[in-house]
């Protein structure tokens, strides 16, 4: 999915309401989001927050109110995250039903969907008060938890990185036969079974082995945790396609997750049923910076490796030398 190339909101709505979230225990998240709430406020745009995020801000500038960001409906242009991915994980809770972008600034570790770090909150209020900045969409997944095969629905969420099904007891494994688009692909024991977008192809199932997949592909990720069968390579499948995952009555169930932060408890007969989700993340940017420097910065690797090394330790040999 690729960037949209405009503005999408007009600096002359008036007026003009921005949301933020805050780390909750950080105090370098609170100071760089009290930065950028005295930036916006000298620029005639109100910022909405949370409760508890109000009060927090409050400490820091008694004569700046916050709009609640609770009263609906909320006309916002964009949601601006002071954390790391987990907390723009969260802040996708409230910001994908309504549609509004999710701007990251990174204070946790990797922060692969942040898209500044702290230090650059000046450049940040430049382009949210001018309007300058892009909005690309990530695709989702929607996951529902059926009590049987083809059953009814008992649970379901959507997830951004990836939906997992893990084992419950630590000395059993899961029994699970996993379906693509209703015709069974394997039976496994396994610890876990995940789906992943192409966003969290670089979390949870990169921990697991599973290849990187650029962001603008629509795709999903299959990748099986620690099983035990002859077959259990990741597999890349079509967005069109449709994962079951059956929790067999060998095992004694499991938890699913998604993103880690929604749950919910299976037991042997109930499926996992997950597929391409309806709403995807919109996620702002201030430059259309290629994911492969990304990749590379936020990772920290060594572009050179080790034969890049050695060609740089060693001098080269004169044609003339050979003769």
């Amino acid at each position: 999915m690729t960037a949209v190339a405009t503005r999408v909101w007009s600096v002359n709505s008036m007026p003009r309401q921005v949301a933020l979230t805050i780390h909750p225990f950080r105090d370098d998240a609170l100071v760089a989001a009290a930065n950028f709430v005295s930036g916006m406020s000298e620029r005639g745009i109100v910022c909405l927050a949370g409760p508890e995020d109000r009060q927090r801000m409050a400490t820091q500038l008694p004569d700046i109110p916050l709009g609640d960001l609770d009263v609906e409906p909320v006309e916002c242009e964009l949601m601006v995250v002071f954390g790391g991915d987990g907390n723009i994980l969260r802040a996708a809770e409230w910001a994908l039903p309504r549609a509004v972008p999710v701007m990251g600034v990174n204070l946790g570790h990797v922060g692969f969907l942040a898209e500044l770090e702290s230090y650059e909150v000046p450049i940040l209020i430049e382009h949210v008060a001018s309007g300058d900045y892009l909005v690309e969409e990530r695709m989702t997944i929607d996951t529902v938890v059926r009590e049987s095969p083809g059953g009814d629905e008992i649970w379901s969420s959507f997830a951004v990185n990836e939906v997992s099904l893990e084992k419950l007891a630590r000395e059993r494994m899961l029994e699970v036969l996993v379906r693509i688009d209703g015709r069974a692909l394997s039976r496994w024991a396994t610890d876990g079974v995940l789906v992943s977008t192409p966003t969290g192809s670089t979390a949870y199932a990169f921990s697991a082995h599973g290849p990187v997949i650029w962001p603008e592909l629509s795709a999903l990720l299959l990748v099986p945790l620690s099983a035990h069968a002859l077959f259990a390579r990741p597999l890349v499948l079509s967005d069109r396609t449709v994962v079951t995952i059956e929790v067999l009555p060998a095992a004694e169930g499991g938890v699913v997750w998604c993103d880690g932060r929604r749950t919910t408890d299976v037991t042997p007969g109930m499926e996992i049923e997950v597929r391409l989700g309806q709403r995807p993340l919109r996620l702002a940017r201030i430059s259309e910076q290629p994911f492969v420097e990304r990749l590379v910065r936020k990772f920290g690797l060594p572009v050179d490796g080790w034969r890049g090394a050695a060609e740089r330790d060693v001098p080269r040999r004169d044609v003339s030398d050979a003769h």
